[in-house]
């Protein structure tokens, strides 16, 4: 009956068009009716406990750093690199928004930021060079979603707060598999644009991409500083989204110089209209974790689910067919929210490896931004790169069904999350 009222209250809420931060605690509120112990003042401590959260901090610097690295310069350099290296080739320009999306992705955690930048960098450029609209606005918006795998990633902090996980190592584990999905678009995007008879533009020379390499050293250093910083214990990953956003920064205003200080108010503005929408979420998500922890739900989940604790792939191919599913409805962090105190106790019950499980929740997360019909990068490209919804999801079908054979590549094979993430972090 728990299960059902959790149920009926939250999507009952959603139909009615209730936003999901409410949506949230109205379901809470339901929980506490049923469970006959109901009381505002816990409510509302629940609400807070929520948002007074360490790690969380380092979600405004990321949104943050991400604002100035668009408006800053730092994104368009990094393009412009990639342009040297592989713009020459047949369909060069595909290639470069993939290599920019794996760059930029080490730069900002932002899925719609760093989809919103590429759309409106490379999209025209693309078109103009008589590419498909739809392919290629495909193509961008699944680049896009590489950004919350590869650290920093807001949807691991997010995750590890939630799931009680090592942030750390989430983000170290999450290299290996960010470059996975970025190889699976490369080959995607190689099968689809070999007919094409696109004529690319001139190589550049040898001189022009080493002026590009050296206008985009300042950007490329930023992820090796978060990388090594946090393999080495030299900061944590809230302190490593200070770093990024104050490195940005300093970048845009003294160095490249493309940002002044009248400028930064709106990016501010942007980067904190965008932080309170995520903790709003989690504040209130907070509240359903701890009576969905109270009522005992995930205990009723893993009896629902204990026929595959003995087989813990089968269970995990079961748990990210149910994850793709609700990425259909729900936003990348509701769904976080929603399905981390539910799982967690599964995963840990058939003894998968927490880190190992978030890595896989979260690309699932991910692609879940460009599954239709509520895709938010989907309608950040659609929007950025005036092409209609429409064309875009015909356009993402092919890339979507590639990282999701990439999500059941390391559900078949763990290895290929683990083996290098214990590297990476070694002690850590």
């Amino acid at each position: 009956m728990t299960l059902t009222v959790f149920l009926v209250s939250l999507l009952g809420a959603m139909a009615l068009g209730v936003p999901i931060a409410f949506a949230l605690l109205i379901c809470g509120v339901a929980l506490m009716w049923q469970l006959d112990m109901f009381d505002a003042q816990i409510l509302a401590q629940n609400v807070i406990n929520g948002a007074d959260s360490f790690p969380l901090l380092a979600v405004p610097f990321f949104m943050l750093a991400g604002e100035i690295m668009n408006a800053g310069g730092l994104s368009r350099r990094i393009v412009a690199l990639a342009m040297a290296l592989v713009g020459h080739v047949r369909g060069g320009l595909g290639y470069v928004a993939i290599l920019a999306a794996c760059i930029m992705a080490a730069l900002s955690g932002s899925a719609v930021a760093d989809a919103a930048a590429l759309g409106a960098l490379l999209l025209p450029m693309m078109i103009a060079a008589g590419h498909d609209k739809a392919r290629s606005a495909g193509l961008i918006a699944s680049a896009g979603i590489i950004a919350p795998v590869i650290p920093p990633s807001i949807a691991f902090v997010v995750f590890g707060v939630a799931g009680n996980v090592s942030i750390t190592r989430l983000f170290l584990a999450g290299v290996v598999p960010g470059l996975l999905l970025g190889l699976a678009l490369w080959l995607t995007w190689w099968w689809l644009s070999r007919r094409e008879r696109i004529t690319p533009p001139p190589r550049k020379s040898r001189a022009e991409v080493k002026a590009a390499l050296r206008d985009a050293t300042w950007a490329l250093v930023l992820p090796f500083i978060i990388i090594f910083g946090l393999k080495f214990g030299v900061f944590t990953p809230t302190e490593a989204a200070v770093v990024a956003a104050v490195y940005a920064l300093f970048i845009s205003l003294f160095v490249y110089r493309e940002l002044d200080l009248r400028s930064l108010l709106p990016l501010f503005v942007a980067a904190s209209r965008t932080s309170a929408v995520i903790m709003l979420l989690v504040a209130a998500s907070m509240v359903t974790a701890w009576l969905i922890t109270v009522a005992q739900l995930p205990g009723q989940v893993v009896s629902l689910l204990e026929p595959l604790l003995d087989n813990p792939k089968l269970l995990l191919v079961a748990i990210m067919l149910l994850v793709m599913l609700v990425g259909t409805a729900l936003d990348l962090t509701p769904t976080i929210l929603l399905l981390t105190p539910v799982l967690m106790p599964v995963v840990k019950a058939a003894g998968i490896d927490p880190v190992y499980f978030g890595v896989l929740f979260v690309i699932n997360n991910a692609i879940g931004l460009i599954t239709p019909p509520v895709g938010t990068v989907l309608n950040t490209v659609a929007g950025v790169g005036k092409v209609s919804l429409d064309q875009v999801t015909r356009g993402v079908l092919p890339f979507m069904c590639a990282q999701f054979a990439v999500l059941f590549l390391l559900v078949l094979f763990p290895d290929l999350v683990m083996v290098p993430a214990r590297w990476l972090y070694g002690g850590h």
